[in-house]
């Protein structure tokens, strides 16, 4: 059921040293302390790419660490990974910065000076970290460090060879930094997975005086898909003597599971990504463990998501040791893959855990991740909450979530949120375009500018959800409404 009502929703300007008080359903629940907060975001991870979304996926870890917390029945990113990162530490859709910001770019994403989550982080006296990939901005002029981010560590551009670290050829190529000093072959030999989580489990092992945001950026299940397991000398290749077999495949941790899940696919192209699911599974779990050794994660808000819909083929031959993939994935059960905006593209895995907070279950609301900013504003800048400079104003298209997270009855209070539009965009000329209201949702795609209502598709997810029957004819006054909510949030873009 869904549960977004019809009603104007105007963005909104956070007052962060009154958030949480401004928030009249919270008020009636006991306030939460502040927390650590743990972020992961995967790549490429799609819908079914999960094992409690998919029986098919092994991923023990991640549907463990789900049971503990609340499953997000209709979580919503942008349909590609810089554009979903922007809204992630912005809070505003990605289409209000421009065209750098609007798909996967090496240019600057967010200019610099725009508040993000790690600049209210610190500003509330927490250590803020990154581990991982970054991807708004391939320099170390905009790196993590200039956003917020007193520690960093991973790679600046998008995707890199799993075990050589290293971007696509060009002048990116030198990806891997700390602190935005670039690292040079001195991380060669392990796969990338494995640093993220190495990094992640170092900084939880130290000393915490203060609270702490800890931002960890997979670059799985990207490609280029490559698992060695201990052959490192051997990229990931068919064997000659067997071609629906992977070289050293039978001798490869990551091919196997109890259960024979990832071994009983025929497939080599989608056991491979199984693998690679198996992979960044363990690794998120290693980095739980630690968590949980040094009794922190009664303390810590736990959110993952991934960044968009998966990749559903790739040519190949962009990095280092890079497969051409013609049917890895598949963007079941909904329409559309990486790149879309039909469900397909931007409806993935997301869920929220904090043990004794977030009560376990499901919610069924649709959200967007323009609305972590916000709701973890409102968590940083509770009455009292020390600061150790002014936070600064940030606004946002997202909403406070913490009603609904923290309820005691999450069907009232999510009849209580604010009605608003969920709006997206692609493309650096924009050629991609969509807009939900309530169960409704408008879908343009071309290249002429979309300013006429005729032009959309329009869809009943309520009744359709996988979007295979445009009722734009049967509903021309709901097409012309959503229409004009179109046109209101485009008329607040960056050109």
């Amino acid at each position: 059921m869904l549960h977004l009502r019809r009603a104007r929703f105007a963005l909104a300007t956070l007052a962060l040293a009154t958030a949480w008080a401004a928030s009249a359903s919270r008020a009636q629940e006991p306030e939460p302390k502040r927390p650590h907060v743990l972020i992961f975001v995967t790549d490429d991870q799609g819908w079914a790419d999960i094992g409690y979304h998919n029986p098919r996926v092994h991923s023990p870890r991640l549907d463990a660490l789900a049971a503990e917390g609340a499953r997000f029945t209709q979580h919503y990113v942008m349909p590609q990974c810089t554009p979903t990162r922007v809204a992630l530490l912005t809070g505003r859709y990605p289409s209000r910065f421009g065209p750098a910001a609007r798909e996967a770019s090496n240019e600057p994403a967010i200019p610099l000076g725009t508040p993000t989550l790690a600049d209210l982080a610190r500003s509330h006296g927490y250590d803020t970290h990154l581990v991982g990939k970054w991807h708004l901005g391939s320099t170390p002029a905009h790196g993590p460090v200039h956003y917020g981010f007193a520690e960093s560590y991973g790679s600046l551009a998008g995707a890199v060879g799993m075990y050589d670290h290293r971007y696509r050829a060009g002048r990116y190529a030198d990806t891997w930094h700390r602190e935005g000093a670039l690292i040079e072959g001195a991380e060669n030999g392990r796969h990338a997975t494995d640093l993220v989580a190495d990094e992640a489990i170092r900084i939880l092992r130290q000393a915490h005086a203060q609270p702490f945001l800890l931002y960890v950026a997979f670059h799985a299940v990207h490609t280029p898909l490559d698992e060695r397991g201990r052959f490192v000398g051997r990229p990931t290749q068919l064997d000659p003597r067997d071609p629906q077999r992977w070289l050293d495949e039978d001798e490869i941790e990551w091919f196997h599971d109890p259960a024979g899940v990832i071994q009983s696919e025929k497939d080599p192209e989608k056991r491979l990504l199984l693998a690679a699911v198996h992979h960044l599974d363990h690794a998120i779990g290693r980095i739980v463990d630690a968590l949980r050794e040094r009794e922190l994660a009664d303390d810590t808000l736990i959110l993952f998501t991934s960044d968009n819909g998966p990749q559903v083929d790739w040519p190949g031959n962009a990095y280092p040791d890079d497969l051409k993939l013609s049917r890895a994935n598949q963007p079941l059960p909904m329409r559309g893959k990486k790149l879309d905006l039909y469900e397909g593209g931007i409806h993935v895995p997301g869920f929220a855990v904090w043990p004794g907070r977030i009560a376990p279950g499901t919610i069924d609301t649709a959200v967007h991740v323009v609305d972590w900013l916000p709701t973890l504003a409102a968590l940083l800048a509770r009455p009292g909450a020390p600061t150790t400079r002014k936070p600064p104003a940030v606004e946002s298209d997202g909403i406070d979530l913490g009603p609904l997270l923290f309820a005691r009855d999450r069907a009232a209070s999510s009849r209580a949120l604010p009605d608003r539009d969920l709006y997206w965009t692609w493309g650096r000329v924009t050629n991609r375009w969509a807009l939900r209201h309530a169960q409704w949702k408008i879908v343009r795609y071309g290249k002429d500018a979309p300013e006429r209502a005729a032009q959309w598709q329009l869809f009943d997810l309520e009744r359709d959800p996988r979007e295979l029957r445009d009722v734009g004819a049967e509903h021309t006054e709901v097409r012309q409404r959503l229409h004009e909510r179109f046109l209101r949030q485009r008329a607040r873009d960056a050109e």
